[in-house]
């Protein structure tokens, strides 16, 4: 069987997410924060994000105990905990497959730069992102949203592969990023630029949230069943909240992706 159900979740709120976020509030060039991109880990809201997401996991305890289920998540530690929790809280003993093709994406010389830092020191970049698109941007030792599309590209590959060699079921779940999530929507969608760039414009991919894509079988095209949902955070009473991942991103500070609900920057 082929996979006919995809979920893809982002992470929940992680310390490096707390601290972009007030760095962006306070006008600060750089994010302080001491540690590898991949070593971050969950906040304490991040930490009751993920055992929120659990109850979905319980909810759906008979298909995700089927030994050909296949649960991805991105070698970054913040990703790889929201999961470990998720599974724990609903006392479902699976392993996920790790893969670094899920990771988040690299920003290079505009690493821990806010906006207003990447604006200070490196205008150049700025104008050429304005040239190029977010799209194509690619920072210097950096990646653009196209390569990432083309990892994630292999990725889906993978998963159905792995599906057809296993008789696997219909469900796959992905944890990682907001950025993949996006990217994700983007290839599974069959999206255009134009059109990724238009839904990122009025969206952004909530901490902890499901979206939920299906199709009807192999072959047939992917529909968006949910977006962002966080109606098991709601339900538990976790803080709903959004930070970007998108350093780059040099829109102001009132836009979508600078948004933060319901937590504390």
């Amino acid at each position: 069987m082929a996979v006919t159900e995809l979920w893809l979740i982002r992470h929940g709120e992680s310390i490096a997410n707390r601290a972009a976020s007030a760095a962006e509030a306070e006008g600060a060039e750089v994010i302080h924060i001491e540690m590898r991109d991949a070593d971050v880990p969950l906040s304490e809201d991040g930490e009751r994000q993920a055992a929120a997401l659990g109850s979905v996991f319980a909810d759906n305890d008979e298909r995700l105990r089927l030994d050909s289920t296949r649960l991805w998540v991105s070698n970054y530690l913040r990703a790889r905990q929201t999961l470990e929790l998720a599974l724990d809280a609903a006392q479902l003993p699976l392993s996920p497959r790790r893969d670094e093709r899920l990771r988040d994406r690299e920003l290079g010389i505009l690493d821990l730069l806010t906006r207003h830092g990447v604006q200070t020191r490196h205008p150049e970049e700025e104008e050429r992102r304005d040239w190029l698109g977010k799209f194509s941007y690619r920072p210097p030792g950096g990646e653009s949203w196209a390569d990432l599309a083309l990892r994630l590209r292999s990725v889906l590959r993978d998963i159905e592969d792995d599906a057809h060699d296993t008789g696997s079921n219909s469900l796959g779940v992905i944890v990682a990023h907001d950025s993949i999530v996006m990217l994700l929507l983007y290839v599974c969608l069959g999206w255009d630029e134009a059109e990724l760039l238009e839904f990122a414009s009025s969206h952004s991919v909530k901490n902890a949230s499901l979206t939920r894509i299906s199709r009807g079988a192999p072959g047939e095209p992917w529909q968006l069943d949910a977006f962002s949902d966080t109606t098991h955070l709601e339900r538990a009473g976790a803080p709903v909240t959004h930070h970007s991942g998108e350093r780059d991103d040099t829109r102001s500070e009132g836009s979508p992706e600078a948004a933060v609900i319901g937590g504390t920057a």
